[in-house]
């Protein structure tokens, strides 16, 4: 982990070259395995004069996030050759900071999607079982983090983006308040719920590197003005916000004949109560299950409608291998044909669709109005709450080849929640906390906007609770 790193640094027993060295060989040995690259640097680079605790150490950077003179393609074949003239503010202030970029990681074709199976360069695999799932869209992201290739890694989350990979590959995943951290050079997706964001294997090392990369900038109006507080320095402090709440329509077991989900909920039952016994107060409190049923429908509509309007400039003219035809019409056709998958076409009809004139009131502003709901809802327990702790995931990582394995209705309720942190810019965290059928499962807390440090510090707490502090793949678990 960092400080360990650090350490190790600032005492001469290991140099920032060589822990660069080993991490690219590290990243080619699984590769052919895992695939959680896009493209693996050999020229180690570092900024000579940087002093922060992060000089020297190695990081992954998601495949969405600009970068000059480096390949960034968004796992899409339509900007497969594609090579940025700017870096994203993110990138610049890792490298200010004398961060040492390792590799692009994969991610599903253009940040859509929560497999980790879209990308144009392949299916992403989890490496505690690599028959399974990691997630995404930042899958390899979480999996560059769980093998222990690099200790941080940046992805961006827009609906569980980071954390639910972080659930599947036993990781902590960290999506901070929106605008937190800036978006500047991160391919846009759904611009009213884009987050930046982390992977680390411990809370701490997430709240350094959000120390780090968080503040304002000019180039994003969206960004935030800096607290000028260390987050880091907040975990030292005695912690006063003990109060947490989670939703009675999602926990109840009774609900439920999945087994994993049953399992996964037994577990967190139990972890609740030992929260308890650690001087946490946790409440159960219920939320209007028709809203709860509206989450995903309306994270659809608003996210497939804003993607249509900030990726109508991949066409073949501005970006990507040109296409065929005689018009411009047609060149573009041909382009956007052959650029994308499936799925990512699905998603573009639909989002037309949606922004049509005659469908806007009906669909994409009713989801607005769905989305106020949630929010105002969500707000109203901060009233009274810290923060919302639930299952991060309805269990484990599902296999690719069996179909008993394969993602349940009943598992998505325990995922699909965590849509509310982009709908209301809430910051949100998973951390892992247990295991089912030997795959980690992750918990995820969601606190008030603007308090990151707030959560970051009852976080912290929690995962003392869990003894899971530092996993990573290979560890023994009980």
């Amino acid at each position: 982990m960092i400080d360990e790193l650090r350490k190790q640094l600032d005492e001469g027993s290991v140099t920032s070259e060589e822990l660069f060295e080993e991490a690219v060989k590290s990243a080619k040995e699984v590769q052919d395995t895992y695939n959680p690259f896009v493209t693996i640097l050999d020229k180690y680079k570092i900024r000579r004069r940087a002093n922060s605790i992060l000089t020297g150490i190695p990081y992954t950077l998601k495949d969405n996030i600009s970068t000059s003179n480096i390949l960034t393609t968004a796992s899409s074949n339509i900007l497969k050759d594609y090579v940025p003239v700017y870096d994203a503010t993110v990138y610049q202030k890792l490298k200010k900071a004398g961060a040492v970029l390792v590799g692009k990681t994969t991610l599903d074709e253009l940040a859509m999607g929560g497999t980790g199976t879209t990308a144009a360069t392949g299916v992403v695999r989890n490496p505690w079982n690599s028959n399974c799932l990691i997630g995404g869209s930042s899958a390899g992201s979480a999996v560059s983090v769980a093998l222990g290739i690099v200790p941080f890694s940046i992805g961006s989350d827009t609906g569980d983006s980071i954390r639910k990979p972080a659930s599947f590959g036993g990781v902590v995943g960290f999506k901070p308040t929106y605008g937190r951290i800036s978006r500047y050079g991160l391919f846009a997706f759904a611009s009213s719920l884009d987050h930046v964001g982390v992977f680390t294997r411990s809370v701490r090392d997430a709240a350094i590197v959000t120390d780090i990369i968080k503040g304002y900038d000019a180039k994003d109006m969206t960004s935030l003005k800096d607290e000028d507080k260390s987050y880091t320095d907040e975990l030292e402090k005695p912690l006063t916000h003990k109060k947490l709440c989670y939703i009675k329509e999602i926990c109840d077991i009774n609900q439920y004949n999945d087994p994993k989900v049953i399992e996964t909920l037994r577990k967190f039952h139990d972890f609740i109560d030992k929260c308890r016994n650690q001087g946490f107060t946790v409440d159960e409190v219920s939320f209007d299950k028709v809203l709860l049923d509206a989450i995903y429908p309306t994270y659809m509509i608003i996210s497939c409608a804003e993607a249509t309007s900030n990726n109508a400039n991949l066409t073949g003219i501005q970006f990507g291998p040109r296409g065929d035809g005689n018009s411009i019409d047609e060149v573009m056709f041909s382009a956007r044909t052959k650029g994308f998958s499936e799925l990512i076409k699905r998603r573009f009809v639909l989002g037309s669709y949606i922004l049509q004139k005659e469908n806007q009131e009906k669909l994409f502003l009713n989801a607005c109005r769905c989305r106020r709901l949630i929010v105002d809802r969500v707000n109203e327990l901060f009233k009274d709450y810290d923060g919302i702790i639930l299952p991060a995931s309805g269990g484990g990582a599902p296999s690719f080849d069996s179909s008993s394995e394969q993602v349940t209705d009943q598992q998505l309720i325990l995922e699909n929640h965590m849509a509310i942190g982009n709908f209301g810019g809430f910051p949100s965290i998973t951390i892992p906390f247990t295991f089912v059928k030997d795959m980690p499962v992750g918990i995820n807390i969601t606190g008030r906007v603007m308090e990151d440090d707030i959560l970051l510090h009852i976080a912290n707490e929690v995962e003392k609770i869990t003894g899971l502090r530092g996993l990573k793949v290979g560890d023994r678990h009980v």
